[in-house]
């Protein structure tokens, strides 16, 4: 099976059960956690070493996400382990965001410049873009300064 296969069942059965508990925000927030935790390097190839047991696995996410994570996202943690699913973990996780940016109908808007915009150039941009009927109901605007650009700017909507 693909990545992306794995990567959208087991998003789409963590937003289900997120919605399902009533605790999509506080799931949303740990994936978020877990996103920037599985860039540590340390941590990543643990996950992805055949070589350690799974009971280690859990034991080790035990000791770093006890208490910072909800009890529906430690379990699922666990499950993914227990499954051998751990190593696509980061995966996972940008599709759990894709689809929870879907669901709440958020539009992700990249604004490339050649010299930083200042708050009330981007406050106007936001609600120009939010007036237009290009975008969905929310918006989420990534900024990026690229000095190669000869003038204006670059919108890039929803990779």
């Amino acid at each position: 099976m693909s990545v992306a296969r794995i990567a959208t069942r087991y998003a789409k059965s963590l937003i289900e059960l997120a919605i399902e508990q009533g605790k999509l925000e506080q799931v949303h927030a740990d994936i978020s956690t877990l996103k920037e935790a599985a860039g540590n390097r340390d941590l990543y190839l643990m996950l992805k070493s055949p070589i350690i047991h799974a009971d280690k696995k859990i034991a080790v996410l035990d000791a770093i996400f006890k208490g910072k994570i909800d009890a529906l996202t430690m379990s699922y943690l666990q499950l993914l382990v227990n499954k051998g699913r751990e190593s696509y973990v980061p995966e996972i996780a940008h599709e759990f965001g894709a689809q929870y940016k879907l669901l709440k109908k958020i539009t992700t808007v990249r604004v490339i410049t050649a010299v930083p915009l200042s708050e009330g150039v981007m406050e106007d941009l936001k609600k120009r873009l939010l007036a237009s009927d290009i975008t969905s109901d929310h918006l989420e605007v990534v900024t990026k300064v690229d000095p190669e650009l000869i003038g204006g700017f670059v919108l890039e909507f929803d990779d």
